[in-house]
Formats: C-alpha cells, sequence, structure tokens
C-alpha cells in the first residue's frame, strides 16, 4: 500500500527531545562510524529518509543531521551511520558507549512505497547508504515487493562485503560482493565502486543500474522506481537515469543544517513546483523530494 501522506504540521509534532544512550560505537576504514542509540521515542517514529539531528559535543552548540540506517521500535534504539570530516565529528567519533547524548528526531519527510512500483531499486553511496537499508529493513519479509539494493563507495564499505547468497543472473559476470545483512534478510544487493574492490563492479552505481535496467522486460520495467541518497552529483546522474527509462524516482538530499527543524531557513534549495520555483527547507519539507522536481530535464 502507499504510505499515507502526513499533514506537515502533524509530522514535525513528532519531533523528540531524547538523551540518548550510546549502546555500541564501531569504527570502520576511512573514518566511518556505526552508532547505536538507545532513543525509543525517535525509534518508535522513525521512517525511512528520517534523520536524527545530534549534538556531538557539550563545547559544540550546533547539531549535526545523520541519516537513520535502522531502527528498533520493540527495542527502542536507532542505528546511524557518520562519517567524521569536521571537527563535530571528530568529537562525535570520539564517544563512548554508556555516555548520553542529546537527540532530536526523527525529522523529514520520509520516503514512500507505492504498491503499484513492486519493484523497488534503492541506489546509496558513501553516507547515502543508511536510507536505503532502512527501506530494505521496512521490505524484509514483505513479498509483495522484490527490491533491489546498489550500494556504492569510494572508501572500504562500513562492512564487511561477502560474496552473495543471492544469485542475480541479470548482473555483470564476477559482480557478486553484497552487504551480509541484506543478504541476511533475503534482500538482492549488488557493490560498486572505482577502488578495484573484490567482487564490486568496477564504476559508478548508476553504471550497474542502468545494467539491470536495461534486462527487464517492459512489463516488470513499469513496475520500478528508484530511490537515492548520496552526494548532489550522484543524485543527479540518478535522476538523469530515470529519465532515460521514464520512472518515478525520489531522491534524499544531503545539505548542511543549522535548527534542523525548519526554524533559520537554512538549508533551503530551488524545488519545482506546479506553481513555478520555490525555495523549500531540506529539513523538514524534505529530506525527501521527487528527484524531477529537484533535478529537472
Amino acid at each position: 500500500m502507499t504510505q499515507p501522506t502526513t499533514d506537515p504540521r502533524s509530522h514535525r509534532e513528532t519531533i523528540f527531545l531524547e538523551e540518548a544512550e550510546i549502546l555500541s560505537h564501531q569504527a570502520f576504514a576511512g573514518d566511518q562510524y556505526i552508532l547505536r542509540l538507545q532513543a525509543p521515542r525517535c525509534a518508535e517514529k522513525a521512517l525511512p529518509g528520517s534523520f536524527a539531528h545530534i549534538q556531538c559535543d557539550t563545547s559544540k552548540p550546533l547539531r549535526r543531521p545523520i541519516s537513520i540506517m535502522r531502527a528498533s521500535a520493540e527495542q527502542g534504539w536507532i542505528e546511524l551511520l557518520y562519517k567524521a570530516v569536521g571537527d563535530g565529528t571528530r568529537l562525535l567519533a570520539r564517544r563512548q558507549p554508556g555516555e548520553r547524548i542529546s537527540l532530536l528526531g526523527p525529522i523529514g519527510e520520509p520516503f514512500r512505497l507505492h504498491a503499484e512500483r513492486s519493484r523497488p531499486l534503492l541506489i546509496g553511496g558513501g553516507v547515502g547508504m543508511p536510507p536505503m537499508v532502512f527501506i530494505a529493513q521496512t521490505l524484509a519479509g514483505n513479498t509483495d515487493f522484490r527490491p533491489l539494493v546498489i550500494l556504492g563507495s569510494e572508501v572500504p564499505f562500513p562492512f564487511q562485503p561477502q560474496p552473495s547468497t543471492l544469485l542475480m543472473p541479470e548482473m555483470p559476470d564476477g559482480v557478486i560482493a553484497s552487504m551480509p545483512l541484506l543478504d541476511d534478510w533475503h534482500i538482492p544487493n549488488r557493490l560498486a565502486s572505482q577502488q578495484g574492490f573484490p567482487g564490486c563492479h568496477e564504476g559508478y552505481v548508476t553504471d550497474l543500474a542502468r545494467h539491470w535496467l536495461r534486462t527487464l522486460p517492459p512489463e516488470a520495467l513499469a513496475q520500478v522506481e528508484i530511490f537515492s541518497c548520496g552526494p548532489h552529483p550522484m543524485l543527479e546522474s540518478v535522476a538523469r537515469l530515470a529519465d532515460e527509462f521514464d520512472l518515478p524516482c525520489q531522491v534524499s538530499l544531503e545539505e548542511f543544517m543549522a535548527c534542523g527543524v525548519g526554524g533559520c531557513a537554512g538549508c533551503v534549495v530551488e524545488v519545482q513546483t506546479d506553481r513555478g520555483p520555490a525555495m523549500k527547507r531540506v529539513c523538514v519539507d524534505g529530506p525527501v523530494f521527487d528527484a524531477r522536481a529537484v533535478f529537472p530535464a
């Protein structure tokens, strides 16, 4: 079923302030970290595309927006993937299990699945991978959808890739590397990189996606909808790919934010609407937008 459209006012009323406890904090190559937080109110309302606004350290009053990668409403935790690239996230990387972090979340309009588009193609790049993993989590065990996940990175992946147990004859020969978690969920997935990682497609995520789309007969192609998050140039390429195959496409934008709750208008982007161009706030009007509204042909 199509997810119900939320009233913007009601969605903003589900942003919670929590003192979240760090449950685990894993470091990976490339200054990447996976942070699991006990944040039950955020976990209960989080949806794919939601992000949390984190106070990295008490010495840094401005928060940092980080996409939610997984959530357990039953156990009350959320999981975040981030890269330490500035003063704030470098301080965050020092935080230890048992410590508490101030969190605002979940924030943002989510991705929306549609029953008539039962073959979602999920494309994530770098720290844009988490929303794709979150969508996959919501689809695990759902026989109404047949997702494919394509993840790309130019640094080592924040997990140990392994040969997939899920055969995909539509993929190029030798492209067998997968994210183990997605394989465990029985969700087909493949990896792309230009760094020569074993089993990965040597090229862009859009190249691998295009290869797969060209294998589909018209009736299967008509069931595809693209969902994507990653660097701006990648999203622009994904939008062009969607135009090439005449497919609907939703993208989650990554922007610098100050308040994160729509007050400062520091994260506005130009979006095409039925009434012409409009400035929209990525934090609460997005971060998910129709690709053609952000990247008009």
